[in-house]
């Protein structure tokens, strides 16, 4: 396979040196940090595992026994999962430049391990988080952002993003840059409107000038984009201030919107184009939970539900 034009050749077609070219293309094509950091990572674990070697010489064995070296270790199924994802892509980004002829990660699986459900909040769990109203400029700001992430289904990485412009107040709609830097535009409720209205007339105070990044919609601190330690910890201190002692963290929000809204609508397909899940059957995991509520209410309310025969 010849090489793309205008590719560079690497000194050495070793793994260390091909890893760094692999990692260096995502970088082009603006793949966020958070994700190029966990692709070194899981190469680092090959690298590791097999040695520095030429990766066109090592077959679907060499690949199967390093998968097995990190599961003896005591990784989860879902890492082991990711990690063969990150070398199967690195193998595609090898293939395509011409410095193997096979990928040796086709048709591998990692361990099936058990299938945890998504962490949702109540609705009355949710409406005690985001009750008002807010006291100061920061808490303004905390309340936009999680009525937003509730109102919306939106990642943390994906409300980190967003710039001024991502939400149409007149039109209701926020647009969102997702995983593999996918557009969607997904509609806002009333309530993450006025939210964030309130927190637009207070942003002017805190945001900084150049070269800080004005143009992000939320702000830390300091007056550049919010960080996502800042949202974790914002949240944290939000529920300890409405007394919420379910665990909640910032992907509970959109595990929430996601079980809420199916559980009003019914419509899995919907959902799954709000949350931009690009398979159906990543968004039917909520589906469990919808059953998981309804099993509680006819346990609570049926009145044979928990009878014995002969009673």
């Amino acid at each position: 396979m010849p090489l793309q034009t205008g590719a560079d050749v690497p000194a050495t077609l070793l793994l260390s040196t091909l890893s760094d070219a692999y990692l260096n293309a995502l970088k082009a094509r603006q793949y966020s940090p958070a994700t190029v950091s966990t692709y070194a990572i899981d190469l680092a674990h090959l690298l590791e595992l097999v040695g520095d070697v030429d990766p066109a010489g090592l077959a679907v064995h060499d690949i199967r026994r390093a998968l097995s070296s990190l599961h003896a270790r005591g990784q989860k199924a879902k890492t082991l999962a990711r990690t063969l994802s990150a070398w199967r892509g690195f193998y595609h980004y090898l293939a395509r430049q011409g410095w193997v002829a096979a990928n040796p990660c086709l048709g591998l699986r990692p361990p099936k391990g058990e299938r945890r459900l998504p962490n949702a909040l109540s609705v009355d769990e949710m409406a005690k988080l985001l009750e008002g109203p807010a006291e100061d400029i920061w808490a303004l700001r905390d309340q936009a952002m999680f009525e937003l992430m509730y109102s919306s289904g939106l990642r943390r990485a994906e409300l980190i993003g967003l710039d001024l412009g991502s939400v149409d107040l007149s039109a209701a709609e926020v647009t969102v840059t997702g995983k593999g830097r996918k557009t969607r535009i997904v509609p806002v409720g009333q309530q993450a409107l006025t939210a964030v209205r309130a927190w637009l007339e207070q942003r002017g105070t805190v945001a900084k000038a150049p070269p800080l990044d004005t143009a992000a919609l939320f702000l830390g601190t300091r007056g550049g984009r919010i960080s996502a330690t800042a949202i974790r910890q914002a949240l944290k201190t939000m529920a300890a201030r409405h007394g919420v002692t379910a665990h909640v963290h910032p992907h509970a929000l959109r595990h929430s919107f996601a079980s809420h809204v199916l559980q009003s609508s019914g419509d899995l397909r919907a959902v799954q184009e709000m949350l931009g899940h690009a398979s159906l059957s990543t968004t039917q995991v909520y589906t469990h939970l919808d059953f998981q509520h309804l099993a509680k209410v006819y346990d609570l309310a049926h009145p044979r539900a928990k009878k014995k025969p002969g009673n």
